[in-house]
């Protein structure tokens, strides 16, 4: 197994494929102006965020045992602390296509490093990366571009003001592009939408409740095969609700059946609905109906 290479510093990127380095903290790369050839198979363990923009030429990214779903007009997102690998096979590689990178100081105290977390793209899985159209490719081009100017400009006291916010807004037209391909490969997001909710109840019309607990989105997630956020944003764009919030729904008309069989009490409906103790299921209840399952058996009168 190869040494993993730590890239620590974006600096240390632009060194490893020959890109001159104009700003510490943030890089546009143009490959088909890199020269540098780059081992394959060696794993990478990335300290910056990074954005990769396939070109038309042969190519095979692997995260963990997986390869990316990376195909000619795709991005793929890199987080700090993720490790990526270029094919396995023992051969140099020359690299094309575009970069963005950008280390986390970068966006300390500023706006788009309050609520980095929201790009929940950043932690898709490999087989969900963003499929561009060829409107968008233009677009992404485009950002990159400015981004690229600002860095390669004399920093002044403008300069991180203009940088952060064109890579706020190539991030913004990025969301609006995953909503497009939500949309677009509706027959993948109609069978993970159906599947979900086949899930879902053969979930809750089993034994799991009780023996297993409440189910997590991760649960639900791991069984289609697709990343929690991914999986979430899908299910929030299909649905209107967030994944929790369907569980929950479900879990609330299970609970209402339950409590409407006058021979059980309040404490053995919370533990057939997988709550370890009554009062959670009390203050659950009540958060999300406007009354305690007491009171709502007693309004069923």
């Amino acid at each position: 197994m190869k040494k993993v290479v730590n890239l620590n510093a974006v600096g240390d990127y632009n060194a490893m494929v020959g890109h001159e380095t104009f700003h510490p903290l943030v890089s546009v790369i143009d490959f088909s102006k890199t020269d540098a050839l780059l081992r394959g198979g060696q794993p990478w363990n990335y300290g910056f965020y990074c954005v990769y923009l396939k070109a038309e030429t042969e190519c095979v990214l692997r995260y963990g045992r997986s390869n990316y779903d990376y195909q000619a007009g795709t991005l793929v997102f890199i987080a700090p602390g993720q490790v990526l690998s270029i094919i396995e096979e023992d051969m140099d590689y020359q690299p094309s296509g575009y970069a963005l990178l950008f280390h986390p100081d970068l966006l300390r105290g500023t706006a788009l490093g309050q609520h980095m977390k929201d790009y929940s793209f950043f932690s898709y899985d490999v087989h969900e990366a963003l499929h561009l159209s060829e409107q968008e490719k233009p677009i992404v081009l485009e950002s990159l571009q400015k981004i690229d100017y600002e860095v390669r400009h004399a920093v002044d006291k403008h300069s991180k003001k203009l940088i952060v916010s064109n890579i706020e807004l190539f991030l913004n037209y990025c969301v609006r592009f995953y909503d497009r391909q939500f949309i677009t490969r509706d027959h993948v997001s109609n069978g993970v939408v159906e599947n979900f909710e086949r899930l879902l109840n053969d979930y809750f019309t089993s034994n799991k409740l009780e023996s297993d607990g409440i189910p997590s989105v991760a649960h639900f997630a791991d069984e289609l095969h697709l990343s929690a956020n991914y999986f979430g944003d899908l299910i929030k764009k299909e649905t209107g609700k967030t994944a929790l919030e369907n569980i929950q729904a479900k879990l609330i008309d299970l609970a209402k059946e339950k409590i409407f069989d006058r021979n059980k009490r309040i404490s053995d409906v919370s533990y057939e609905l997988g709550f370890k103790y009554p009062q959670h299921f009390i203050r659950f209840f009540k958060q999300r109906v406007g009354r305690t399952p007491n009171e709502y058996r007693i309004s069923l009168n």
